[in-house]
């Protein structure tokens, strides 16, 4: 008989409103298994793939900027609208949520100084449905530039959202049907999942230090999601996405990839 997984499984376990695991355990833990392998991507061109308009930033923002400082051409792909993140909601329709969504990641990603994102406009909540169209898109937006060492950088296939998980299916197929490097952010896994969890793949994992003025200018870019870190009204439907206990995982000063 199989002994019971001893941590909780995703989001459908641990909900956002959940207190999850707290930062400071983290940051206990990840100190005592440290120094982790540093991680920069070795590449001319890096197609940064999110599933929702914030992965990107909350993930690997400081990865981003660093690259693109560094003269690599960062092309970021967000697949979903993001107009599902409040249903329910009385302030906004899912399109009236979608549109300011696409705002804030432009103006996300502009305070980090990249290229405006590559915006898809897939159903929020129903990306495990576009596999194929998915793969389509990275494949275009590869294509454009064949003979550039490329590499992916995509939210993590295991990473406890339906969303995130079908996103990182799909990144990893493409990489490997065209060996080509890929590494994985995690978001929500910091929140659900503990120390130590043995079904996470910790020896694959490579952290990012930016800078302080890259980090600072990443919690600027965060702050601009203004309908994910603040509640959108007073109602129970427009309550905070990203609550302080959530976003502490992700405002930390190091970033953490699965290579």
């Amino acid at each position: 008989m199989t002994a019971p997984d001893p941590s909780p499984r995703g989001l459908a376990e641990t909900p956002v409103r959940a207190d999850g695991t707290p930062e400071s355990t983290w940051q206990e833990w990840l100190h005592a298994q440290g120094p982790w392998p540093s991680f920069t991507p070795d590449v001319e061109r890096l197609v940064v793939v999110g599933a929702h308009p914030d992965d990107e930033v909350l993930g690997a923002g400081g990865i981003m900027t660093t690259a693109a400082a560094d003269g690599v051409d960062v092309v970021i792909v967000c697949m979903s609208d993001g107009g599902g993140s409040h249903p329910g909601s009385p302030t906004f329709t899912p399109e009236e949520l979608a549109d300011r969504r696409h705002l804030e990641l432009d103006a996300a990603t502009g305070l980090l100084g990249l290229d405006r994102p590559r915006w898809f406009g897939l159903s929020d909540g129903a990306l495990a449905d576009q596999h194929h169209t998915m793969a389509g898109i990275i494949g275009t937006v590869l294509d454009e530039r064949p003979d550039v060492p490329t590499g992916l950088l995509s939210v993590w296939s295991h990473d406890g959202h339906p969303d995130h998980d079908a996103v990182g299916r799909c990144a990893a197929e493409v990489a490997d049907k065209r060996s080509l490097p890929i590494w994985m952010y995690p978001i929500w896994m910091w929140h659900w999942a503990i120390p130590g969890d043995p079904a996470i793949p910790w020896d694959r994992m490579h952290a990012h230090r930016p800078d302080a003025a890259v980090l600072a200018v990443k919690h600027a870019a965060i702050n601009a999601f203004d309908t994910q870190v603040r509640p959108l009204s007073a109602d129970p439907a427009d309550e905070v996405v990203l609550p302080p206990h959530v976003l502490a995982h992700l405002t930390r000063p190091w970033e953490y990839v699965f290579t």
